[in-house]
């Protein structure tokens, strides 16, 4: 299988590439293949009985080749008086009925409608060497010419690598002309040229067949660059993008062939099967310097399920597997929700030739794949929806580590964050069938461990009977059903604006609400607002909220949580013993420090933990000078360890006290 690889936009600039390699330099390369690489292509189009016209037919042994296997009436042509009198030299004894002429291929002399077939193998790439209006004017004085001596369903086939400035063109010109545009990707003169190149320099061969006729209804537009599946396609910017993704994969690949790109960002590309849209693969490429590398390339395979995990979803994390497998590159594969895997074995197959292409130039041993384990890893959709304000959505069950299960929510606009997470555990009772049960007392995102913190100091600060905790934002509902289990003197008031994620953390993970949990269905803002306008009165004021757009420096909460009018709002909230805590997911510092900055100006005393290997920053802030933030969150995190030893949830430490207090930031 032919696995189709796409870019990102940016790695197809010069911009990016000029930084460790140079451009090709002038010396030519063969990349149009002979007959024996060209020859699935054109016995599709071309027919024994076609009469067929070689144009600028060089000293190519092409019409040569095509002739001695049955194809008799050829035609070549070529400027050129020199290579016209070598050609029939050569073809005098054994093809001496095989016409050679020299003729101008942009004022021809045959009549009109003479041929089926005019085959054009780099003509057009010699003619068309850039955009000036009298390169342009040549190129239209040929195609009109070979538009003319072709007869009506007669097809021009070209050999090209269809340059930019020369697919703009034909994108233009053929449809226009009553042409049905074909382009197909020929893999097999792509091979050649790789097994020849010296240098690792391997461009995408195309096959374009533009189709004849008098009058066309519509354009017909279509392409097929992998296997032998037709796509039929819109619009010419459609196959304008299609076949650019593929020239500036060709060209990651070939920058990747020639140098280590070494502190550098890592590459990514997206593997396809042909004919599809979605992704089958996404690869990351990684260098190091040769002296921390034993190996040289390797393929790394993550199973399915774990590539949310942090070694694999983060730069960070890849570099430190790429120093941990102790290779110079390593090919870092992920796969995807909505496709199928039948084995590891299935998966190396399939990725052997798209792996080999993107490895240093000369490597000749076999590519290792490395991976966790014997198998692709083990992903079952439990449940698959949409909504109005996250999108499409799925709930799944993977198998990780120790053959563990765990129920995840996942937004598929974000597919490397996991929205929640719950281990699953198998319930045996005796003459009944299993069960599934979530485990309340797993906490995948560690930042719920530390707002449920200082949830609890606030709690214990407020004397007697219980304290009431508003949590912003749902989820899975795992943060509110552990602070719901581990603060038994607590009430929680949790408010979230969608009212599909209530029923799925009702249904898939045990959320249930009781006299000390109700879920509000709302928006936050106007939530806070209403409630200070009656002057109600909150002991712990968390806010645990996802921003929807991804290109902000800033994740968690939207900009909108944080807005004066906000912020005043839970500063009356929690009067002058309660507790904000806030979670912040913050790229940019910038933003961060201003972010502080705005909570300085509202709250009196702020405190922060910055949980290593992640992005999420806690932070508590108070309207009153807490005397020992260290002293007041130490007590408040002894009493939760105690709690998850009563409840039997583990034998450990939930907090590690020493590390958690002595990265506190006040």
């Amino acid at each position: 299988m032919n696995l189709l690889p796409k870019t990102s936009q940016e790695f197809g600039q010069t911009e990016y590439w000029d930084t460790f390699f140079k451009k090709r330099g002038k010396k030519a390369f063969e990349w149009y293949g002979e007959y024996p690489e060209l020859c699935d292509q054109l016995h599709k189009y071309i027919k024994v009985k076609d009469s067929v016209l070689m144009v600028g037919c060089g000293n190519s042994k092409l019409s040569m080749d095509m002739y001695d296997i049955g194809f008799r009436d050829i035609t070549n042509i070529d400027i050129s008086p020199v290579v016209i009198k070598q050609m029939l030299e050569v073809n005098r004894n054994q093809r001496s009925d095989m016409k050679f002429l020299q003729m101008d291929a942009t004022m021809m002399t045959f009549p009109d409608e003479s041929f089926s077939v005019a085959l054009d193998k780099g003509t057009l790439d010699a003619l068309m060497t850039d955009e000036s209006e009298g390169v342009l004017e040549t190129v239209r004085k040929y195609f009109s010419e070979v538009s003319r001596v072709l007869k009506n369903g007669g097809r021009y086939i070209c050999i090209s690598l269809l340059q930019e400035h020369i697919l703009k063109f034909v994108l233009q010109y053929f449809p226009s002309n009553n042409c049905m545009l074909r382009i197909v990707r020929c893999f097999e003169a792509e091979q050649k040229t790789t097994e020849t190149s010296t240098d690792g320099n391997v461009m995408p061969v195309f096959v374009l067949v533009a189709t004849k006729f008098k009058m066309l209804p519509q354009k017909i537009l279509e392409v097929c660059l992998g296997g032998d599946k037709m796509q039929r396609l819109q619009t010419t910017d459609e196959l304008f993008e299609a076949i650019t993704s593929i020239q500036r994969a060709a060209l990651v690949c070939n920058g990747l062939s020639k140098n280590s790109i070494s502190g550098l960002d890592e590459v990514r590309i997206d593997l396809f099967q042909p004919g599809t849209k979605n992704p089958r693969y996404t690869v990351h490429i990684l260098d190091q310097p040769p002296a921390r590398g034993n190996g040289k390339y390797a393929a790394f395979i993550v199973p399915q399920g774990r590539e949310v995990e942090w070694l694999f979803s983060t730069p960070q994390g890849r570099k430190k597997l790429l120093e941990t497998a102790r290779h110079n590159r390593l090919a870092i594969v992920t796969m995807h929700r909505d496709q199928t895997y039948s084995s590891l074995v299935e998966v190396k197959s399939e990725l052997a030739e798209s792996v080999r292409n993107l490895s240093p130039h000369g490597i000749k041993e076999q590519i290792p794949f490395l991976s966790l384990g014997q198998d692709v890893g083990t992903r079952e959709i439990l449940h698959q929806g949409t909504t109005k304000f996250s999108g499409d959505f799925i709930v799944e069950e993977i198998e990780g580590e120790n053959k563990k299960v765990y129920r995840r929510l996942v937004f598929l606009s974000n597919q490397s964050v996991i929205q929640s997470e719950a281990l699953v555990k198998i319930i045996k009772p005796k003459s009944k069938p299993p069960k599934k049960k979530i485990d309340l007392g797993y906490l995948a995102c560690q930042h719920h461990l530390y707002m449920t913190v200082g949830a609890n100091y606030a709690v214990n600060t407020c004397g007697t009977g219980a304290g009431e905790i508003l949590v912003i934002g749902l989820g899975g509902g795992g943060l509110c059903m552990f602070i719901h289990e581990v603060i038994r003197n607590s009430k929680l008031t949790a408010i979230d604006i969608d009212p599909v994620m209530l029923e799925i953390s009702e249904k898939f993970f045990d959320l249930k609400q009781d006299n000390r949990l109700e879920v509000v269905i709302e928006d936050g803002i106007a939530y806070l607002g209403a409630a200070g306008k009656s002057n109600k009165q909150f002991n712990a004021i968390l806010f645990d909220v996802d921003s929807k757009d991804l290109s902000l420096g800033m994740s968690c909460p939207p900009a909108s949580f944080l807005e004066p009018t906000v912020l005043n709002d839970v500063k009356m909230l929690i009067g002058n013993k309660g507790v904000f805590v806030l979670n912040l997911v913050c790229r940019d510092e910038t933003l961060r420090e201003k972010v502080l900055n705005d909570l300085r100006s509202f709250f009196k005393s702020i405190c922060s933990y910055k949980l290593d290997e992640d992005v999420n920053e806690i932070i508590y802030c108070t309207n009153y000078d807490v005397p020992s933030w260290a002293k007041a969150l130490e007590n408040a995190s002894k009493d939760i360890n105690n709690a998850v030893k009563q409840l039997k949830w583990s034998k450990d430490e939930m907090i590690d006290l020493s590390s958690f207090i002595g990265d506190l930031k006040i």
